[in-house]
């Protein structure tokens, strides 16, 4: 079973620096990765002019590409999914599923703070497991990291078992 935690912040916080620092330290340590990644704006993989762009503006729900390279998988949903059907459909073979961003969903979550971003908490304490920050700005009972400890942030959460897969 993966485990699975969302980091969550506002704005310019360090979401992504975190979860890029996260990566490489689970990747390290030989485990297997997934990151998914929340977009409050819309976003675009395909370039005008490729095949694949050409098809998705032809109308195509769903297309992807495939190569021994890897693969993508772009796809107009109806309605945004949620993050527990995001997870469904990963590789079974993923160790550690990193949410970046998804603070409205339930599951556990490490908050990150900068004072120049904002320090209004995000996350509830019942889903809260850490957060990182490299100045004290929220006195919430939790352990908390900097951002230069990607190695003790990892083994706080392999040692507490945190992240267990509950999503609901």
């Amino acid at each position: 079973m993966a485990h699975l935690f969302a980091i969550v912040g506002w704005h310019n916080a360090g979401k992504t620096t975190l979860a890029e620092a996260l990566v490489r330290e689970y990747r390290r340590r030989g485990e297997r990765v997934a990151v998914i990644k929340h977009s409050r704006e819309g976003f675009s993989l395909d370039h005008p002019g490729t095949d694949t762009y050409r098809l998705s503006q032809a109308g195509s729900d769903v297309v992807a590409i495939v190569s021994s390279a890897g693969f993508a998988w772009m796809e107009r949903p109806v309605e945004e999914p949620s993050l527990g059907e995001l997870v469904d459909r990963l590789a079974t073979d993923i160790d550690v599923i990193i949410a970046e961003g998804f603070k409205r969903e339930r599951c556990p979550k490490i908050e990150v703070m900068r004072p120049e971003t904002g320090t209004e908490p995000i996350a509830s304490i019942d889903e809260l497991v850490a957060i990182v920050s490299d100045e004290i700005v929220d006195t919430r009972p939790v352990p908390r990291f900097q951002f230069a400890d990607a190695a003790k942030l990892v083994d706080y959460l392999i040692d507490s078992n945190y992240g267990a897969k509950t999503v609901s």
